[in-house]
Order: C-alpha cells, then structure tokens, then sequence
C-alpha cells in the first residue's frame, strides 16, 4: 500500500501539472464496499487517471504482456492491476475480479474492452456487477491528454440494475446499455458545459 500511495501522489502530480485535470462528482463514489467503477476509454492513461484522485485503491485488469515486462509487472500488480488473457477474459480474471468485489474493492472497468470500440460496451461490468451487488459508479474522460490543456473525470451517481437481477442475455444486454448509457449521458453534459 505505501508503493501505491507514492504512485498515485506521483500521478496526480502529473495529471494537475501536464493536463490541468479537474476532478467532478468524486462524492459519488462510496467510501467502502463493493464498487464497480465503469469508465470510457480513450487512453493507456485513462486507468490511473480515473483511480489517482480516489481515497480508495483500485483494482483493474491489465493486458498479460504487461506483467512481463521487467519491473513493469510488479509496479502494476502493486497498483492493483491484474492480467487477462489478449482474446478475452478467462474464468481465472472472473474469479479474481468476483474475489476483488467480495473483499469490499473497488475495481475499474472499461465497458468499451478497447480504445477503438466507441460507444459499444461488453457485457462484463454488468455481469460482473449482478454476480457481486456491486455498486455501479459510472464515469467520463473528458479531453484528449493534450499537454497543458484540461482533461476532466466525471464521477456519475450510482446506476440501479436491481431491475437486471435475473442476469440472463438479455437482462445483461440491458443492464450494459444502461450502464454505457449513464457513461455517455456525463460525457455529453461536460461536453456541453465546455462548449457554452
């Protein structure tokens, strides 16, 4: 914990500094318990940045390649990533994930698996989020991490999926629209307050 305390001091100097980050809505995201925090994603720097500015640590999943490259794997494990397999998550992420959530963490997804994936979100944060009771914080990166120039995170008030409880395909279906939907309403209302 205290490595990852540094870190994160280290990267919210960084994120002020170079891109002048300005942090809404972080009263949404509860102090303790289970929490499922579903973001855009737009950058490789997207997971620290939505994380460094919590009281909480946060735990993710992170390519496998990552964890073998020399002390990269072992600076990311100590920030709480774990490794999924590229092609998909395996039962052995689930499980860790589902383990992570049952000790009362807080785990970081993105719905959208990938940069290039807009708008489209897969089905395991809401699954993930069911199987647990976690509760679902939804959040939007706005910006491009353009030097000097502000990106923001928007922490959104908690998305009910009580209605979702079955969890069958098409109840997973819903419940991931409705998540990518609270995601992209935060991200259109900043948009929004910049442009007037």
């Amino acid at each position: 914990m205290p490595l990852y305390r540094s870190i994160r001091f280290l990267f919210k100097g960084m994120f002020k500094t170079f891109f002048r980050a300005e942090i809404v809505g972080i009263e949404h995201v509860p102090d303790h318990g289970a929490v499922i925090l579903c973001s855009n994603h737009i950058s490789l720097l997207d997971p620290p940045f939505v994380g460094s500015f919590l009281r909480r640590k946060v735990h993710f999943m992170a390519k496998e390649e990552l964890f073998r490259i020399p002390g990269l794997g072992y600076i990311i494990r100590q920030l709480g990533a774990f490794p999924v397999k590229r092609g998909g998550v395996s039962k052995e992420s689930i499980k860790l994930a589902l383990s992570h959530l049952g000790e009362g963490h807080m785990l970081a997804i993105f719905p959208e698996g990938s940069r290039k994936n807009k708008g489209m979100g897969k089905k395991g944060a809401a699954s993930l989020a069911l199987k647990s009771g976690a509760t679902v914080i939804p959040a939007a990166v706005v910006g491009k991490y353009k030097l000097f120039s502000r990106t923001s995170v928007v922490y959104g008030k908690p998305v009910d999926l009580s209605e979702f409880a079955g969890g069958n395909s098409e109840q997973l279906e819903a419940a991931t629209e409705k998540i990518m939907s609270a995601i992209y309403g935060l991200l259109a209302e900043k948009k929004k307050q910049l442009s007037n």
